[in-house]
């Protein structure tokens, strides 16, 4: 089994998740990426966040949330992401940048419009009343 190690900002308001979508993709994604060699989940996530949308996690009130695993969306049968996610405060305005395209603040009705992985993070704060 393959899998598809990334890191993800949860960032909630509202009720909503703040969410991303990336040229060429045809489905939103809770905004983070993959680490690079050596990096901790801190640095990777960090400077996701940052190239992604242009804001500063700070360090200090990152919040370990949870692992999640699914089958990775747009990839052959067994090739599964495991998404480790985390909270934390940021400082800056929120804008795409790099290769997000678009950013929408999603509920756990638009199932519709996210991956496989992101339906069990939706779940999951759903559950906890974070999500409406």
């Amino acid at each position: 089994m393959k899998v598809i190690d990334k890191l993800a900002w949860i960032e909630l308001q509202n009720q909503s998740i703040l969410s991303t979508k990336s040229y060429g993709k045809d489905k939103f994604y809770i905004p983070g990426g993959k680490r690079e060699v050596g990096e901790t989940d801190e640095q990777a996530l960090l400077r996701e966040i940052e190239e992604e949308l242009s804001v500063k996690l700070q360090a200090e009130t990152l919040n370990y949330i949870g692992t999640f695993e699914a089958q990775a969306h747009g990839h052959p049968e067994g090739v599964v992401v495991r998404m480790t996610c985390y909270s934390g405060k940021y400082t800056g305005d929120l804008k795409a940048s790099s290769e997000i395209e678009e950013i929408q603040w999603l509920k756990y009705t638009d199932q519709d419009k996210i991956a496989e992985v992101d339906k069990l993070i939706f779940g999951y704060l759903r559950e906890r009343g974070l999500l409406d």
